[in-house]
């Protein structure tokens, strides 16, 4: 399966699960990620650097084989740059994804993942502020094609 096969199909199973959790969460209906907010950019960027880049790497780059699962049976930390698959997902699912960590979001507590929730560690803010800077430097198509999944205000 081709990486674009395989970032779809993970999406439509991820997607799919996005919608059972949203169902009584506290969260809002719809997030909204634009990387077109400096300041928030700049703190996402200082959240990612402390939370996030020990594991996706500073440079958004992942880890290496990131597709290929370990000896452990895990996922290594897909990268965040253009190269990977989280610009394929919408901001409801990036969003609840690192709040409430794997397993919950597709609703399976055995799932192994070593993706931490954040619910108790970052804001509902923090988390977007995040997702922005991850934003931030993806190309203009890329970003232009992420838009497209955005809610309308």
């Amino acid at each position: 399966m081709t990486r674009f096969a395989c970032g779809v199909a993970g999406s439509l199973v991820v997607a799919g699960s996005v919608a059972a959790l949203s169902q009584g969460s506290s969260q809002p209906d719809r997030v909204a990620l634009r990387a077109d907010a400096p300041g928030v950019v700049s703190r996402g960027a200082e959240i990612y650097a402390t939370h996030c880049a020990s594991c996706h790497g500073a440079d958004l780059e992942g880890q290496a084989d990131w597709q290929t699962r370990g000896p452990d049976g895990r996922l290594p930390a897909p990268p965040h740059d253009a190269s990977g698959h989280t610009w394929h997902h919408d901001a409801d699912t990036l969003f609840r994804l690192t709040k409430y960590g794997v397993a919950r979001m597709i609703g399976d507590p055995d799932y192994a993942s070593n993706m931490p929730a954040y619910e108790d560690v970052l804001t509902d803010d923090d988390i977007v502020a995040v997702l922005r800077y991850i934003k931030s430097t993806w190309p203009e198509e890329i970003r232009a094609m992420h838009d497209d999944r955005e809610p309308r205000e």
